[in-house]
């Protein structure tokens, strides 16, 4: 794309048109661009016009973003799924040198708003670039900063610390690397002094600017250039201390404590703006603080006492507003850290923990407005942060943390200190419950944070109380209120704790209260009901000593139908249509209850409502799951009790399945083919005629486009073959599903999906209808053999031969691949199958391949031939190492790279039905220990010719398998003569 009066014409057209609120001009614009973005020089000639002062800021503002965007799909493209070629056009090495040379200036020169664009772009070129490839950056970087600063353009310093900010983040999550450390040690010798020069210019201006009074539009920039230095001291101290910031660390420390410890009423009394603007550069020294007392402790002990003194100070002038959350955060995280560490005894002291009780952990931890706005406004982000402990960043959550950490070496004193504030917070909500129900919140929240959970189990204990008399005098009483709806946010904090220690109660004393969960489902409150839903989840999954469920259908029956209908109603509530929660409640009861007939009837009408009603928009992709979850446990559940059913089933959900299809409703395209595989499995051949109209669908080549639903569609594909084998031999449909399988394997994403097409096909047709088709087959696999030998390929084919063999017999195996091409078995026999036998893995695939080399051994004259007894002896010690060796001594991980793909979203994956899978099947049910079969085999068969086989093992199997090999002959009470 040149760049001329037309090019700059057409672009400001188009990024004007792109901000038109009308649609139809505003989807032309961007088609136009999207097609523009192919041809060379785009993204030059779109960041020229960001620079053209003459054009409406509006426009470059819009150019701006369009470039950042051009500039991540297409600086270094990703390779497409099948490891080709990038799906888009890359921009070109001369665009990229012309790009870079131009985008600081502009950078610099641009209006804040397309400053910031072009930072957030400079920072894409960046990870890929810097330093290597782009060594010119940091110095053009420290240069502009030297000019500004000597200016004091603070526009200008913030820019390009923002930039270097943006750069240097890699640091902090890149995993330690020599070429890390290399990268690390050329930006610290460029950028670490005038860092520390912009840090201690900008410190003496704000204590100029704070002792003459100086006003907050003074301050602002220069607070926020110390907020950027403080980041990039994070990023460039995070891997290890550098020498040049352990040499300099007074400097550093001095400033810092000084941002902790004075105030700036300029700033602070501007507002909340201002007091933000401060707040955020303490957190930032926070966080280097905890940094450096996580990394450094040794280096950083001199400074520890009067950092932690300066902290608490702090904790105790900062308000609960929730601006001021990040700051308090950070500030606490601080101190859960010295906690912890070898310096703990700063907390030693008598009285220092009962101040901290007091003074900072009992206040973050009640209630504040702005949780109770939550909570009636935004259900589903309280739960997240309530239930499901992602509020490790919320003061509640924090605060505990560090009663936590202090617990780790003063644990008798936090319990005995922690204790008495809980009775005392009860006792305060005795004396007025109405007016201090927070009191009764802020117990019951502390008893259930400081709790801990046995690794890998859901068992969790505490000190703090006795589980079961404070469930009884507290909790019951929340349960047994006869007002669903009164105190909301106590009634979540009785059920939550009930979840949270629902092992440790008993069942005898939890199936009194099942009733009332029941009735909290129709609390009009989401937390609440939701709540409910997850408590009475949760409880059917406990374990008793033995693994077994405590709860079974004989518990949930007396309760079930009021259940399965509030659960319903509840569903109907405001806000809660798609309550994942409730859906997964739904699930569990339906995968514990007694399903009657009646009821099966009535909850697919249910399921099959809401599913109508989610294919409109589906936004819930974890709702949507447990939904088809539901259908798939009830269909299964119900059919296994009454046959019957299963027309009943098709009744109500093909309408929505056909709706699914037809809409392209292309989330739930998985879904749907692993519902319509479960229905045909269910059915009896020959199965209805409206599974066949199924089938062609499936049959043609444009359903397989998408990679997501190849999974769900093999299995679709299986059943009919299992189901229908007669239907598939007619017409070209048995060509069809070869030519499927075909494709599938020539991509390494999907060779493993082909191959269960391919077993199916074997297990499932007799051998003279596949007889006319086997010799393409083998050519296909051997075509892709020779293009690549994975591990996944070469396990595949394995099983796939074995599979033939044992359905078929050695011989028709050995005459189909020798007609293909002469001699090929004995090559594959040699090259694939003997050395890589060791490699197969599950019960079912090892006892397959196992029996069937066996097989080929005793039975085929190939390798019964005298001439071919070192082929003999190897694979008799491939098949010792198989059947006598622990799998992962003799298997080896996949060597070969995955196929990566970026996934967008919940519609670009496959996501398996736990409830709708198939069931494995073993092929030699006849066949009960493979061992027995395999030693019981070669001691027929040498009985036929004493002397002969024992010389051929002594020969060829190693001295290890020999031993092994006895040792089994023993076993069975066998002998090889």
């Amino acid at each position: 794309m040149e760049w001329n009066p037309q090019t700059l014409q057409f672009l400001s057209e188009c990024f004007l048109h792109t901000l038109s609120p009308a649609p139809e001009p505003r989807r032309h614009a961007e088609s136009s661009l999207d097609e523009a973005s192919n041809r060379p020089n785009y993204g030059l000639a779109v960041l020229r016009l960001v620079a053209e002062s003459s054009i409406d800021d509006q426009i470059r503002q819009a150019a701006a973003v369009n470039f950042k965007n051009h500039l991540r799909g297409r600086w270094s493209p990703a390779p497409s799924d099948d490891g080709g070629a990038p799906a888009v056009t890359p921009i070109l090495d001369p665009e990229k040198e012309q790009i870079k040379s131009l985008i600081v200036p502009l950078m610099l020169s641009a209006t804040p708003k397309i400053q910031s664009q072009l930072s957030e772009a400079l920072a894409v070129i960046g990870k890929h670039d810097f330093p290597k490839s782009w060594p010119a950056l940091l110095p053009e970087l420290v240069s502009n900063l030297q000019k500004a600063s000597q200016a004091s353009d603070y526009t200008s310093i913030n820019g390009i610390l923002g930039t270097a900010n943006s750069i240097f983040k890699k640091f902090r999550f890149q995993y330690k690397t020599n070429d890390l450390l290399l990268d690390l040690k050329y930006c610290l010798d460029n950028f670490a002094a005038p860092l520390l020069e912009i840090f201690l210019k900008t410190a003496s201006l704000i204590d100029a600017a704070a002792s003459s009074g100086g006003n907050a539009a003074t301050l602002r920039p220069l607070f926020e250039s110390q907020r950027l230095c403080c980041r990039i001291f994070f990023s460039l101290n995070f891997q290890e201390l550098p020498e040049f910031f352990e040499d300099h660390m007074k400097e550093w420390m001095t400033e810092f404590r000084k941002y902790l410890t004075t105030s700036y009423p300029a700033l602070e009394g501007s507002g909340n703006d201002g007091v933000a603007v401060v707040d955020e550069l303490r957190a930032a020294v926070c966080e280097n603080i905890n940094l450096y007392m996580e990394k450094n402790e040794e280096e950083f002990q001199g400074y520890l006492n009067e950092f932690a003194l300066a902290v608490w100070t702090l904790l105790g002038n900062v308000s609960q507003s929730s601006s001021r959350d990040q700051l308090a955060i950070t500030a606490i995280k601080f101190l859960t850290t010295v906690s912890t560490s070898v310096h703990h005894t700063l907390f030693a002291s008598e009285g220092v923990v009962p101040q901290i009780c007091q003074c900072i952990v009992i206040p973050n931890v009640r209630l504040r407005d702005d949780d109770e706005e939550l909570f009636e406004m935004n259900y589903i982000e309280f739960i997240r942060r309530d239930m499901e402990g992602s509020d490790l960043d919320t003061r509640r959550r924090i605060a505990c943390e560090l009663l936590k950490g202090i617990a780790t070496h003063y644990g008798d004193v936090v319990r005995s200190i922690v204790s008495a504030q809980i009775q005392n917070l009860l006792s305060s909500f005795a004396a007025n419950p109405a007016e201090n129900w927070k009191d009764k919140d802020c117990a019951i929240y502390l008893v259930v944070s400081l709790a801990t959970k046995k690794a890998g189990t859901s068992y969790v204990s505490t000190d703090l109380v006795d589980v079961q008399s404070f469930f009884e005098s507290v909790i019951v009483p929340e349960l047994q209120s006869p007002d669903v709806n009164g105190f909301p946010m106590l009634k979540a904090g009785a059920l939550k704790f009930f979840t949270m220690f629902r092992s440790q109660i008993s069942k005898q004393i939890a199936l009194k209260f099942f009733p009332d969960l029941v009735r909290f489902l129709a609390s009009e409150s989401n937390v609440v009901h939701s709540y409910a839903a997850s408590c009475i989840e949760k409880l059917l999954l406990v374990k008793d000593e033995v693994s077994r469920p405590r709860y079974t259908a004989r518990d949930i029956n007396p309760i079930f139908p009021m259940l399965m209908n509030n659960l319903f109603s509840a569903l109907k509530l405001p806000e809660s249509e798609e309550n994942q929660y409730v859906m997964k409640c739904i699930m569990r009861v339906l995968g514990v209850a007694d399903i009657s007939a009646e009821v099966a009837r009535v909850c697919i009408e249910g399921l099959a409502f809401i599913l109508g009603e989610v294919c409109k928009n589906p936004k819930n992709p974890i709702f949507n799951h447990y939904l088809f979850e539901s259908v798939a446990i009830l269909v299964k559940r119900a059919s296994e009790r009454d046959p019957s059913l299963v027309s009943v089933f098709e009744a109500s959900l093909f309408p929505r399945l056909e709706i699914i299809l037809s809409n392209d409703v292309t989330e739930f395209f998985p879904y749907t083919f692993q519902l319509l595989a479960q229905l045909v499995e269910l059915n009896r051949p020959p199965i209805p005629p409206i599974y066949m109209q199924i089938f062609e669908i499936l049959l043609s080549p444009d359903s397989w486009k998408r990679a997501p639903n190849v999974p769900a569609l093999v299995r679709l594909l299986q059943a009919f073959l299992q189901k229908a084998p007669n239907e598939i031999n007619q017409g070209d449909r048995l060509t069809k599903v070869l030519g499927i399988f075909d494709t599938l394997i020539q991509s390494s994403s999907t060779s493993e999906q082909g191959f269960y097409v391919l077993n199916t096909v074997i297990e499932s047709l007799e051998y003279n209808v596949i007889q006319p088709y086997i010799s393409h087959v083998w050519a296909a696999l051997f075509r892709e053999l020779q293009r690549r030998r994975t591990v996944k390929l070469i396990k595949s084919l394995l099983i796939f031969m074995s599979l033939f063999l044992i359905k078929h017999g050695p011989s028709n195996l050995v005459e189909t691949m020798n007609l293909v091409q002469p001699n090929i078995f004995n090559v594959i026999l040699s090259q694939f199958w003997i050395p890589n036998l060791k490699l197969i893995t599950g019960s079912i695939e090892l006892k397959l391949t196992a029996v069937a080399s066996t097989r080929l051994i005793c039975e085929s004259p190939v390798l019964l031939d005298p001439a071919a007894a070192e082929s003999w002896g190897k694979m008799v010690d491939s098949i010792v190492t198989l059947l006598s060796r622990p799998e992962q001594d003799r298997a080896e991980e996949e060597p070969d790279m995955p196929d990566i793909t970026e996934n967008v979203g919940y519609t670009a994956t496959f996501v398996r039905l736990y409830n709708a899978g198939k069931k494995e099947e073993d092929p030699l049910k006849d066949i009960r220990d493979s061992r027995e079969f395999f030693v019981a085999s070669i001691s027929r068969l040498s009985a036929l010719s004493p002397g002969r086989y024992p010389k051929v093992i002594n020969e060829t199997v190693d001295p290890t398998n020999q031993a092994a090999l006895l040792q089994l002959c023993n076993s069975y009470n066998l002998t090889i003569v």
